[in-house]
């Protein structure tokens, strides 16, 4: 492409025509481009397409022929970076760029973006009303829900985006006013070889940020510890460890910076958890970072209250709480899940392995679960792995686990639904899951 943000009279391919899809579709047809939509789905099953003689449909399969004169391929993010359209592309000297670089090139406003394992969504979103709390007009979205693209032409002074790690494969000018990376762990080793590959793709994040840019990292993970260390923008370490700016207990964190210290109160904060203040350190650095005064950014810690499925309290009943945090969908998320039990967990879990160390959850699961409860397509390789730390059972369903769970919880125990699976198998995604789990406790 002669000018390389100029699409006009200009084809695009974009691969996937899901949420993603249609909003870089409806972008690109606005700047002038012809579209074709590959998309292995009968056309019959995409939806809302605009009627349009520049968007041309390729559906049902894919075939090399889609790359006939085309000056740029996007992908969706669920698109694996190792397809057939893709390799092709790349041996073609085709450019390929993700949504989320598209959207950059287009946007004029400071970008901050989050990503990292777990506590993406709960970071992102209280950020985004700390800025709003402190006068801002931002956008916030990303892999949260809404694609950066939509904030194209926007009224918006800021963008928030949730990044991940899939939408990093594919970013060149990418570059964040803020970036913040909360942490890596396993996670998605059914698509990348190994930690360090995927952890990788994270710090892609900050590859071209230079030193006008702030880059905000957890002090307390050892492979960020061990990995980010060649950083361009000024670097803010939180959580653990020499040389972080921000700390946190129970009752207030602390942020010190150029020789002062600002105090943030947890005492009237919903979120509760070392994982939600290592959340809220994030966001408290990302919001001063841009300037926003400290009493807006704890007006918005005390306004906020979390998001549905991420450790949410759905009812307490007969003296049981049950939880869903539907949301925690890796190894990773479940051992947060279960900091602060003690052998007094029912756990629900189960789902399609996406791949990683199970083997971590022994310990944890040894210390908090009386009975872990299994489901869905990896729930005989979480028996194997966590039959010898807490009684197993095995079930065809969720509605049979919820069942079973209340036959066996007694008062003062917690029920939670922590799959550390993708959801796939069984439901459209993790919200359908815990939409579908909160329904049947509430049945109860």
């Amino acid at each position: 492409m002669p000018d390389a943000d100029d699409y006009r009279d200009r084809t695009v391919l974009v691969i996937g025509y899901g949420r993603t899809g249609a909003a870089v579709t409806s972008f690109l047809l606005g700047a002038g481009a012809r579209v074709r939509v590959s998309d292995r789905r009968p056309a019959a099953e995409l939806g809302d397409v605009p009627t349009d003689p520049r968007l041309e449909q390729r559906c049902g399969g894919e075939d090399l022929a889609d790359l006939t004169d085309v000056a740029l391929v996007v992908p969706s993010p669920g698109v694996a970076a190792d397809a057939p359209l893709l390799r092709a592309a790349v041996r073609r000297g085709i450019p390929i760029r993700a949504e989320i670089e598209v959207a950059a090139r287009a946007l004029a406003i400071p970008l901050l973006a989050v990503t990292g394992t777990n506590g993406k969504s709960t970071t992102t979103t209280l950020l985004g009303e700390m800025l709003r709390a402190g006068g801002e007009r931002p956008f916030v979205g990303g892999n949260l829900g809404t694609p950066l693209i939509t904030a194209v032409g926007g009224r918006h002074s800021m963008a928030v985006v949730e990044v991940s790690s899939f939408q990093l494969e594919w970013v060149e000018r990418f570059r964040p006013r803020v970036g913040v990376l909360l942490n890596v762990t396993e996670d998605h080793l059914d698509r990348y070889a190994d930690l360090d590959a995927y952890g990788a793709i994270k710090l892609r994040l900050f590859a071209r940020q230079t030193a006008e840019d702030v880059a905000i990292v957890n002090g307390g993970d050892p492979w960020i510890r061990r990995h980010a260390t060649a950083l361009h923008a000024a670097t803010l370490w939180f959580g653990a460890g020499e040389g972080v700016a921000l700390r946190a207990d129970a009752a207030a964190i602390r942020m010190r910076l150029d020789g002062r210290e600002e105090v943030y109160p947890l005492a009237r904060v919903a979120l509760t958890g070392a994982h939600n203040r290592e959340n809220m350190m994030a966001a408290i650095a990302a919001a001063r970072a841009v300037g926003i005064a400290p009493a807006a950014v704890q007006e918005a810690l005390e306004a906020f209250h979390g998001l549905p499925h991420r450790i949410e309290l759905v009812r307490e009943h007969d003296g049981v709480r049950w939880i869903d945090d539907s949301k925690g969908t890796n190894v990773g998320a479940l051992i947060k899940s279960l900091e602060g039990h003690n052998r007094s967990v029912v756990l629900l879990a189960g789902g399609i392995d996406k791949g990683g160390d199970y083997g971590l959850l022994t310990e944890p699961v040894r210390r908090a679960v009386k009975r872990a409860i299994l489901f869905g397509a990896a729930r005989e390789m979480l028996a194997r792995t966590l039959g010898g730390a807490t009684a197993v059972e095995l079930v065809d369903s969720l509605a049979e686990a919820v069942t079973r769970a209340a036959a066996t919880a007694s008062a003062g125990d917690t029920v939670l639904l922590s799959p550390a699976c993708a959801s796939f198998d069984m439901f459209r995604d993790y919200a359908d899951r815990g939409c579908q789990f909160q329904a049947l406790v509430h049945a109860l």
